[in-house]
């Protein structure tokens, strides 16, 4: 599923990958979106042909970015959808997502954490993790660790099936 998007929106930005920086742009994009993530910037990088090295550490910044506003606003952004007319149904939405993972990173903490965010598995990931440790009012400090450490997790996972697995098939 995650590749088949992956390609859907390489497609939709395919015209910036002809201008200079035009892929690792792709790839940064990407990689700053809820879902899809580093794990989807890597894939695009791949099929894009990027450089892995370069491709690993800009999907790394890309997935990084959001976690602190995540941690420290998305709650009382929350808030105002839930009393919001227009985004309630959002609201809602995320509500669902939050209580459906929250039991794993509640139960062991810290540590679910980091395996939340670096195993990378569909509906897992940064933004669900710290959407769910900032419901769950998490230490903010070693939230933020922990999701480092999961991105890093994920980052090394996702390179060896991107440019190794991956990219023998293709």
């Amino acid at each position: 599923m995650t590749e088949n998007l992956v390609k859907s929106i390489v497609g939709l930005f395919g015209g910036l990958a002809t201008i200079p920086f035009g892929k690792e742009l792709i790839v940064f994009a990407i990689s700053l979106m809820p879902i899809l993530e580093l794990r989807g910037g890597l894939i695009a990088a791949s099929l894009l042909g990027c450089n892995p090295i370069t491709s690993y550490i800009i999907a790394i910044i890309g997935n990084i970015i959001p976690v602190p506003f995540i941690l420290w606003f998305i709650n009382a952004i929350i808030e105002k959808m839930r009393n919001s007319k227009r985004f309630n149904k959002v609201a809602k939405w995320l509500d669902k997502k939050i209580i459906k993972h929250k039991g794993r990173i509640e139960k062991y903490g810290f540590w679910g954490l980091v395996f939340f965010v670096g195993i990378p598995l569909p509906g897992t990931g940064a933004w669900t993790g710290c959407l769910i440790a900032a419901f769950l009012e998490m230490d903010r400090k070693k939230a933020f660790l922990a999701a480092m450490i999961g991105i890093f997790m994920a980052s090394i996972i996702m390179m060896l099936l991107s440019f190794g697995l991956l990219k023998a098939f293709i």
